[in-house]
């Protein structure tokens, strides 16, 4: 039996992640999902949040946008990132930028900016934020 899980994070950019890891668990679209070594294969949607992973009893965070998560046979799981940033490679005051832009475009009664878009790009900065923070915080 399988004591890791090979992880890949992937956006459409490039590969953030590819490493062994212990376990972890992401933002499901219908809640967080734990995954262990051995985990039944599945396929989930997710959606913005931190994906949270033990590797080498240490915790680490990582900011997703959004995407899907496949767990196959043999620990192996992939995540399809929106987007994905480690919580070491978020530059605080770039996100603290986001946040203020799309609070402003939501403020904005009068603006043409679709409402939607803005909500979501203010959750994205919000838990890029939230990740930094961890890394602040050792």
């Amino acid at each position: 039996m399988d004591e890791h899980i090979r992880l890949e994070v992937v956006t459409p950019e490039k590969v953030i992640f590819s490493e062994e890891v212990d376990s972890l668990v992401v933002p499901g679209a219908a809640g967080y999902l734990g995954v262990l070594p051995n985990h039944a294969p599945m396929i989930a949607a997710l959606k913005v949040g931190v994906v949270k992973y033990h590797q080498a009893g240490q915790a680490k965070r990582l900011a997703v946008g959004g995407g899907f998560l496949e767990v196959a046979l043999g620990s192996k799981a992939t995540l399809l990132a929106d987007s994905a940033e480690r919580a070491e490679s978020i530059d605080p005051l770039r996100a603290q930028a986001a946040r203020d832009r799309a609070l402003k475009r939501l403020r904005d009664k009068q603006s043409n900016w679709d409402h939607a878009r803005a909500q979501l790009a203010l959750q994205r900065a919000l838990n890029r934020l939230r990740v930094a923070e961890t890394v602040r915080k050792k």
